[in-house]
């Protein structure tokens, strides 16, 4: 459901926005990575939300939740990766990722998934809940305070250990 104010809306990402999700890609990141992992992603049928943000009908936000296999003490959870994430330059800083992420987090737990797993920036994926040492116990190919977990649903990661397997989408 759009989420619709300060002249930004926020909606499902539909086929005809890929190019324009592909061109912020790599405006954000300086690069081809994020946009061959969102490619992939799709391609395999990994994505369980995808968000844009458009102002004046120009993307200029994107946000990407995928299928993340996860166990916890040898249990299945329902897990996403957060990944990517990404603002045009020019419009950052001005609370448009900070939407993008809610309203993903909100779709996540309307669809029932019960964590999501996101490697970022230790000073900015806190104050949505995620945490590292939620994470730290979760085997994974990523490790230190930026690998974060945020659980949507209660104790979804209660346990001891438990570890992430990271799709091919990846590149890992």
């Amino acid at each position: 459901m759009p989420l619709t104010g300060e002249t930004v809306d926020i909606r499902a990402a539909t086929a005809a926005d890929h190019d324009a999700i592909a061109a912020l890609n790599r405006a954000a990141f300086g690069g081809e990575d994020e946009v061959g992992i969102i490619e992939r992603v799709r391609g395999d049928g990994l994505v369980a939300v995808e968000l844009v943000a458009a102002r004046a009908g120009a993307i200029v936000g994107h946000i990407l939740l995928s299928e993340l296999p996860t166990t916890m003490d040898g249990r299945p959870v329902s897990a996403l990766a957060l990944a990517p994430m990404a603002v045009l330059p020019g419009q950052q800083k001005q609370g448009i990722g900070g939407r993008l992420i809610e309203a993903a987090l909100d779709e996540g737990r309307c669809l029932g998934y019960g964590a999501v797993i996101v490697l970022g920036h230790p000073d900015y994926y806190p104050r949505f809940g995620f945490s590292a040492a939620l994470a730290s116990k979760l085997a994974s190919p990523f490790s230190g305070e930026g690998l974060m977990a945020l659980e949507l649903a209660p104790d979804a990661l209660a346990g001891q250990a438990g570890s992430v397997a990271y799709p091919p989408a990846f590149g890992l």
